[in-house]
């Protein structure tokens, strides 16, 4: 059974650093594409980084470029994204997701089956 758990998400100052984790069981993470999103109520899902096996490449949403980094410990079987320079507006629920046939598209995942129950993200003074 293919489970990912999201966790290190919370409360930080604008300005302030995260680091969220996605354990991923049920199967190899380095073999596949992975990705994370963040949703806020009565918005899309916003796609802010797709590491994309194929290529090899991360890709970053415009939005969070140069603040967030995407990594991955393949012998822990668990993917990062590491946030720095936080703002309000990175509010969110944040997911990762992934899926033997999935792939990137920009920062994108898509084609996915599997994800997290998401880690709540809250920037405020």
């Amino acid at each position: 059974q293919v489970q990912l758990v999201e966790s290190g998400g919370g409360l930080v100052q604008p300005g302030g650093s995260l680091r969220l984790s996605c354990a991923v069981s049920g199967f190899t993470l380095d073999w596949y594409s992975i990705g994370w999103f963040r949703q806020v109520p009565g918005k899309e899902r916003e796609g802010v980084s797709c590491f994309n096996v194929a290529d090899g490449n991360t890709y970053y949403a415009d939005s969070v470029k140069g603040r967030f980094t995407f990594s991955r410990d393949n012998a822990k079987n668990t993917a990062y994204l590491q946030m720095n320079s936080l703002k309000p507006e990175d509010t969110a629920v944040y997911y990762c997701a992934t899926d033997p046939q999935a792939f990137c598209d920009n920062s994108q995942l898509v084609a996915y089956d599997y994800w997290g129950q998401g880690a709540q993200v809250t920037v405020s003074s």
